[in-house]
């Protein structure tokens, strides 16, 4: 599911990819994963002028119950510049409220994109 457009960056610039990993509780990943996609819309209209893309994933094999939520930026200070806009919507707050019970844990991982 993408939100935004992302164009390939030229001249050493370096995209970031944001994985947020979810562990989500027994027989929850149809109700997180709805959720998401709702936070995703609300990301959307919160959040303007920069470009990001996104997808979700679901486990097919490895852990149980496992949701993946990915951004792509184009550097590691917007995501830090927006992430504070996105945390302080209230909207974004409520579908947080929603999704927090269904996870059991979770963990990010923040990469440069190579190629």
């Amino acid at each position: 599911m993408n939100t935004g457009r992302l164009e390939s960056h030229k001249g050493g610039a370096s995209m970031i990819l944001v994985r947020n990993v979810f562990r989500l509780k027994y027989g929850k990943a149809r109700e997180a994963t709805a959720l998401v996609k709702e936070g995703l819309a609300i990301q959307k209209r919160a959040i303007t002028g920069v470009e990001f893309s996104t997808r979700v994933l679901t486990d097919v094999t490895g852990p149980f119950y496992t949701l993946v939520l990915e951004l792509t930026v184009p550097n590691l200070a917007t995501f830090e510049k927006y992430g504070p806009q996105l945390f302080a919507d209230k909207e974004w707050q409520a579908n947080y409220q929603k999704m927090t019970p269904l996870v059991e844990s979770g963990y990010r991982e923040i990469f440069t994109i190579v190629e």
